[in-house]
């Protein structure tokens, strides 16, 4: 007896396309299960995000002194041996737990190099209290509050807008670091960097254009 042709109301379509977060919590679970090449995976799907952190964390004034790669290698080494110490199962928790990792060993580096960690208390709290800016998102764990559908799409922001910025060049970084980031006035930024208030402005500018023609556009089913 011949097949009979499927109703294509109900034929199986192809499968939904796993999302990132859904590709992390997998390579989690079988990294925990001993899998080397899944592990390798969420690690180098979160390197572009490390990298990103550690320059924010990262003083101004050490980042002239230090490259910020220092920070990230050792972050992540410390991640891989204390890889049995995080408890998380999704992508929201894991950022967060690397991030504190980031944080530490910025901190420790400021003692390194200043005898002492004092930061500006106030940018401090600004920080961490986070903001609407959508390149400010690195100053605190995403809130443990919030809905987890938020949770999973920012963090799938974070991993997208850290890949993206860590392709720009080193200047464009640096001045949306500062700008964005430090959220400094553009007196400040051209202090720092060196250059005429006006120079950053254009300078911003492009990194803001160059930026936007990195990150994927957005959705308008959303």
């Amino acid at each position: 007896m011949p097949n009979s042709p499927q109703n294509p109301a109900t034929a199986p379509g192809p499968a939904p396309a796993e999302s990132r977060s859904e590709r992390i919590a997998n390579w989690l679970d079988r990294a925990r299960r001993g899998d080397a090449q899944a592990r390798d995976r969420l690690f180098g799907a979160t390197r572009s995000f490390v990298a990103t952190a550690a320059r924010f964390h990262l003083q101004r004034g050490l980042r002239a002194k230090m490259d910020a790669s220092d920070i990230v290698q050792q972050s992540l080494l410390e991640a891989h041996q204390g890889f049995d110490d995080f408890t998380g199962h999704s992508l929201g928790e894991w950022l967060s737990w690397l991030k504190q990792i980031v944080a530490r060993n910025a901190l420790d580096a400021a003692k390194r190099y200043r005898g002492t960690a004092k930061r500006d208390a106030a940018r401090e709290v600004h920080l961490a209290a986070g903001s609407d800016d959508s390149l400010a998102w690195h100053g605190g764990v995403v809130d443990p509050g919030s809905s987890p559908s938020h949770r999973v799409e920012r963090g799938e922001q974070e991993l997208i807008l850290a890949a993206a910025l860590n392709a720009l060049p080193e200047d464009h970084r640096e001045v949306l670091l500062l700008r964005n980031m430090e959220r400094l006035p553009f007196d400040e930024v051209s202090r720092r960097m060196g250059r005429s208030a006006g120079a950053c402005r254009m300078l911003w500018l492009r990194a803001i254009a160059t930026l936007r023609e990195r990150l994927p556009a957005e959705d308008p089913g959303k």
